[in-house]
């Protein structure tokens, strides 16, 4: 049977005619084949590790023609489902369910956990959902590995396997040079630049897996601070004096980076902030106000979006604009007002259309206030116009305001940025079908 064509999945790509996998994708597919096989477990182990190094040897030409393979090879069987869908309709036993289960359950599942038997398996196969994620756009038909792998992934790195460390000067270079090239919110800029949000008065965590134990799965950055920061310029300066660590009585937030790609969309960033809270509660008992500051990824392109605010990209345009006094503020009337209402009622689906605010919202922090001029970084002014958002995590009300958002999607935020957001400025139109602009 042709289960390209059964499951719908295209036999022709690019209008080239059929991809024909290359002899070493043949050959990489057969170990796979091979060790799906087998069921002794010292053998098991070594035919992993001879599969995974035949994925390792493929280029990337070599590599589509294999992921091709493992969609079309490794799917359940059609007519086994439907043959033990058609039993146990007839007669919903429980042994009939046990064959239903059995059936539709995807191959790939087992072999993917064979393959992780072998040395540095789980790190290959993270490796291998991020390199299937970065091309699924153009080769949607990929979509069955990827979500095998994260169903696989979300139980290999849930909570219980994953250890928080506090990263400091003292961590070792391997782990610190990570930090540098991973870092993607505020870029890191050198060893003397890292030293400074590593000094007493900052603090630096990350979640690390036991299979990957020099690899960083997931890092937030934090400053000790007297009241919240409105702007993330002072916290990044490399040459801002060091604030006695005892005298802080402010957390902030200002940088989480999810270091690996293969691990997009497995839920351990709300448990990180938690943690990190109810960690620096510990250490720092003066310390009552934990919030972030934070940036508003897609709000210039959502103004963009709507040809209503014609005029206000004109002066957005401009260059240098926030340096002019006098169209700074013009532009602060305009834009704050118009930024509360994208974060509190432009969607996607029930949810807010910022990732951010999504992220922060689901931990249950509360939406605070709005920074005029919070990042005045080329990035900061790219994405946002320069405006940063604090969410706020008062710990005596994350439950209630996770639940609230969970629940019925409620956006819990302070009064201030609900008056902002009725305040007469142009009203853009929404984006057409409740379309996702990218962050």
């Amino acid at each position: 049977m042709n289960l390209a064509g059964f499951f719908g999945w295209p036999t022709r790509l690019n209008g080239s005619g059929p991809r024909t996998p290359s002899r070493a994708a043949r050959k990489a597919i057969l170990l796979f084949r091979n060790l799906l096989s087998e069921r002794g477990e010292v053998s098991g182990t070594l035919l992993a590790a001879e599969a995974l190094a035949a994925y390792q040897a493929l280029d990337d030409s070599s590599r589509t023609g294999f992921f091709d393979l493992l969609v079309q090879e490794f799917s359940p069987n059609p007519e086994q489902v439907a043959k033990a869908s058609d039993a146990y309709r007839a007669e919903p036993s429980a042994e009939n369910l046990a064959r239903l289960q059995a059936a539709v359950e995807s191959p790939r599942e087992e072999l993917f956990q064979r393959l992780n038997l072998a040395p540095g398996g789980t790190g290959m196969l993270v490796e291998l959902r991020g390199r299937l994620l970065r091309k699924l756009d153009q080769n949607p038909h990929w979509e069955p590995i990827v979500a095998d792998l994260e169903r696989l992934l979300i139980a290999w790195f849930n909570r219980g396997f994953l250890e928080l460390r506090r990263i400091d000067w003292r961590t070792s270079a391997l782990v610190l040079e990570k930090l540098i090239r991973y870092e993607a919110v505020h870029e890191i800029k050198g060893w003397s630049d890292l030293r400074r949000r590593l000094e007493s008065d900052r603090r630096c965590y990350a979640f690390f897996h036991p299979a990957l134990p020099d690899e960083p799965i997931i890092f937030i950055e934090v400053a000790l601070t007297h009241g919240m920061s409105e702007k993330v310029q002072p916290l990044l300066d490399p040459d801002s004096p060091v604030l006695p660590w005892e005298s802080a009585d402010c957390a902030m937030f200002y940088s989480i980076t999810n270091c690996q790609e293969g691990l997009r969309g497995v839920p351990f960033g709300s448990f990180l902030i938690k943690q990190v809270v109810e960690d620096l509660g510990r250490e720092f008992p003066r310390i009552r106000k934990f919030a972030t500051v934070s940036p508003v990824p897609g709000f210039r392109e959502w103004l963009a979006s709507n040809p209503e605010l014609a005029g206000l990209q004109a002066k957005l345009a401009q260059t240098g604009w926030w340096e002019n006094s006098d169209l700074s503020e013009e532009l602060r009337q305009e834009l704050v007002p118009l930024c509360a209402r994208y974060l509190l009622h432009a969607k996607n689906g029930r949810e807010p259309l910022d990732p951010v605010a999504r992220f922060h919202l689901r931990n249950g922090a509360r939406l605070d206030r709005i920074n005029w001029l919070g990042d005045i970084s080329a990035v900061g002014m790219h994405r946002s116009a320069g405006i940063m958002v604090n969410y706020f995590y008062r710990l005596a009300d994350l439950e209630k305001n996770h639940e609230a958002y969970t629940c019925d999607y409620d956006v819990v935020a302070a009064s201030e940025i609900e008056s902002l957001a009725k305040r007469n400025a142009p009203r853009p139109a929404p984006a057409p079908d409740n379309k996702r602009l990218p962050a």
